[in-house]
């Protein structure tokens, strides 16, 4: 698939280029695609990627990824001029509150129902929000696979955005409509205190679904 990868820092840098690893094409859409940050990514990608505006890498792609912190995510999707519309848009944020003490947004909404407002008529999906980006490339804790929490209101396009995660070695899991990024966006605020507050680190833990077999 053609990717777009709106956001270029940590969350952002690890899928695209894992994705880019896995044969997908990929444009970074970024204020200043020629930042010497910029072109250390694209070269550890080894050519596989390309970085250009917000607006071109919103036409390029056939799903984008909105992967910018939390204060910049209203100006990035302005920035995509309406390019978004129709296409598959997947929300990692969370709605931090700048000293990581909580979620600036919650429970009543989501950060990922403000996206659906701003991006009108994309098919908005919260997914890669509740593990932190360090564990992207090797999702699996001993025997098993940590869950990748998925929520949305379009059933297609979250099958699209559970093959992406189901391709970096995750468990996906389907926990319904867009509002469910209300429970989604805590779960992520809980794994943030667990790594950066209570001092387990940021590759020592991930959640994962127990199903029980009837």
């Amino acid at each position: 698939m053609k990717i777009a990868v709106i956001g270029a820092g940590n969350v952002g840098g690890a899928l695209g280029k894992l994705w880019a690893g896995k044969g997908h094409e990929i444009m970074f859409g970024v204020p200043d695609p020629k930042s010497d940050k910029l072109a250390a990514l694209l070269q550890s990608i080894g050519g596989k990627a390309r970085a250009a505006s917000v607006a071109e890498a919103a036409a390029f792609g056939d799903i984008a990824v909105l992967a910018t912190p939390w204060p910049a995510a209203e100006a990035a999707i302005a920035a995509a001029a309406g390019r978004l519309a129709g296409k598959i848009l997947v929300d990692c944020t969370n709605p931090l509150a700048p000293d990581l003490s909580g979620l600036v947004i919650g429970t009543d909404t989501s950060a990922a129902e403000a996206v659906a407002r701003w991006a009108r008529g994309a098919k908005v999906v919260k997914a890669f929000n509740t593990i932190g980006a360090a564990n992207f490339a090797d999702p699996r804790f001993g025997s098993a696979a940590a869950s990748m929490f998925i929520a949305g209101d379009d059933a297609a396009a979250k099958s699209v955005v559970s093959g992406l995660a189901a391709e970096l070695g995750f468990d996906p899991v389907d926990t319904g409509p867009l509002l469910a990024a209300r429970w989604l966006e805590p779960l992520a605020m809980l794994w943030i205190h667990l790594a950066f507050k209570q001092g387990l680190g940021p590759t020592s833990h991930a959640f994962r679904l127990l199903r029980r077999q009837v």
